[in-house]
């Protein structure tokens, strides 16, 4: 996190993802004083993203945003859910359209596999979001294959230096939605009361 550019011009993060592997960090604190959120930095050290929860921490609505503030995602915790339900709408969702969401999450225990899982459906494509081993900074983001499509663990300089907790690296594939990716993270992170 060398370097912090808030006048950089902003290439469209919403794009389908490059044609590489893309590299951010994550930051598990907020720009804005006082609140709880977290910022993405590209690979350049440039923001990319960012949430800002204003209300406490666990809080059942948050907003991921790019640099300039424009919501990409509106993640809304459903009430009444016994094991935990999170959806994501494209955008700034107000919630008076019956619009059904870009994703939805939900949290699963696989008895063969004997762990603890969130299932992320979106339209008719499913996806696992798995914790890496006990350490819940860690997890992946799974295709129905098996194939990892996103990484998140704990920030390691090419020194062997390791971050503390708070700083975290996520790996995307080629040709994923990053702004999609960062919204799943994001979920993880209120299930885990970490914004």
């Amino acid at each position: 996190m060398a370097k912090v550019h808030p006048q950089a011009s902003v290439s469209d993060p919403c794009s389908m993802g490059s044609a590489g592997r893309e590299t951010f960090t994550i930051w598990m604190k907020s720009l804005v004083c006082h609140t709880n959120g977290c910022t993405v930095f590209d690979s350049e050290g440039e923001i990319v993203y960012r949430v800002e929860n204003y209300d406490s921490k666990g809080s059942s609505e948050v907003h991921l945003m790019d640099l300039r503030g424009k919501v990409l995602f509106t993640i809304l915790k459903k009430k009444l859910q016994l094991f935990g339900c999170w959806n994501g709408h494209r955008g700034n969702f107000t919630g008076t359209k019956k619009e059904k969401p870009c994703f939805q999450v939900k949290k699963y225990w696989r008895i063969l596999r004997r762990d603890l899982a969130y299932q992320v459906t979106m339209g008719l494509n499913k996806y696992w979001i798995v914790s890496l081993g006990r350490n819940k900074q860690g997890f992946k983001i799974v295709n129905i294959a098996g194939d990892i499509v996103a990484e998140v663990k704990q920030k390691q300089l090419s020194s062997g230096v390791v971050l503390g907790d708070d700083v975290l690296t996520l790996e995307v594939e080629p040709y994923i939605d990053h702004s999609l990716i960062v919204a799943l993270v994001t979920v993880y992170g209120l299930i885990n009361r970490r914004l």
